[in-house]
């Protein structure tokens, strides 16, 4: 495993439903990227087709193997650096979900679709999408990883179960639209995802990397804010708010040793004891949804 590492946080905006001109910005980005010697660029929340999609989910959905068009050279791509993609998918039955795809030498390494799609407040991703339904880390050259997209990660038990499966680098994307003006440059929406994301790496003593996207889209503000936080917690890298960036930030993956080597939240987790209770719960009548 790479002792150190190098990302790329690509806070992209968006051409909606113009998947050629978005593949040919994150192509323009990742030989950036990997000019800049990163080794894996991150894009956001659906950064091949723009968000707020609605009926045109089926014709911009692709799927990630070597002979989709859009597919085909972001692969060919992947070969010198990895890349974590988002998009609409479709898979054999024709059912759509909004998925990012891990990219590494020439291959789709892992494909997560989105668990959680929210249908709150300006959300209706419940509409025009399929739920996923795993939650599983995956092995890359730095090691063992894990996804999660937007709505997931406003969750607890998706980052633990990653952090259980493994996972010491989690890699969040999102779609975020700006909410709630505060004093700060920030807004109350980014306020509240810094503190989540802060929150994970120091309970589960692991990276957590986040890329948002940016501009405008049918009404909505996306407000960007790319951020890394080490396994002690603290924020080690940054991107601007309200713009796009290329943001590059190197990881020393030792510091996962030295982390849990003073800290053994990981040793001590009592997973047995979190299945009894998550059973006795379930099996209760006054227990929580079960889907």
């Amino acid at each position: 495993m790479h002792m150190k590492m190098t990302l790329a946080l690509a806070q992209t905006t968006a051409v909606l439903g113009g998947v050629s001109q978005n593949l040919e910005k994150h192509l323009s980005l990742i030989t950036q990227a990997k000019r800049d010697s990163a080794d894996l660029v991150i894009f956001p929340e659906l950064s091949l087709t723009g968000y707020a999609l609605q009926d045109l989910v089926p014709t911009v959905a692709h799927r990630p193997t070597a002979d989709d068009p859009v597919f085909k050279p972001l692969l060919e791509a992947s070969k010198d650096i990895d890349i974590l993609v988002g998009f609409a998918e479709e898979d054999i039955r024709s059912r759509f979900f909004i998925s990012a795809a891990y990219l590494s030498r020439g291959e789709t390494v892992h494909v997560h679709r989105k668990v959680y799609l929210p249908t709150y407040g300006l959300f209706d991703e419940g509409r025009f999408f399929a739920w996923g339904d795993q939650i599983r880390a995956f092995d890359t050259r730095f090691g063992r990883a894990g996804v999660l997209i937007c709505e997931d990660f406003w969750h607890s038990s998706p980052p633990h179960l990653l952090w259980l499966d493994g996972a010491d680098l989690f890699l969040f994307t999102s779609s975020s639209p700006g909410r709630g003006l505060t004093s700060e440059p920030a807004l109350g929406s980014s306020i509240w995802v810094d503190r989540v994301l802060q929150a994970y790496s120091a309970l589960f003593t692991s990276f957590v990397a986040h890329t948002n996207r940016v501009g405008f889209e049918d009404g909505l503000n996306f407000w960007g804010g790319a951020s890394v936080y080490d396994p002690n917690g603290i924020e080690i890298g940054r991107g601007p708010y309200h713009e796009e960036a290329l943001t590059l930030v190197e990881l020393d993956l030792n510091q996962l040793h030295r982390t849990r080597a003073r800290l053994p939240l990981l040793r001590d987790e009592r997973t047995g004891l979190t299945i009894r209770e998550m059973q006795r719960i379930l099996s209760s009548k006054d227990g929580i949804n079960g889907r």
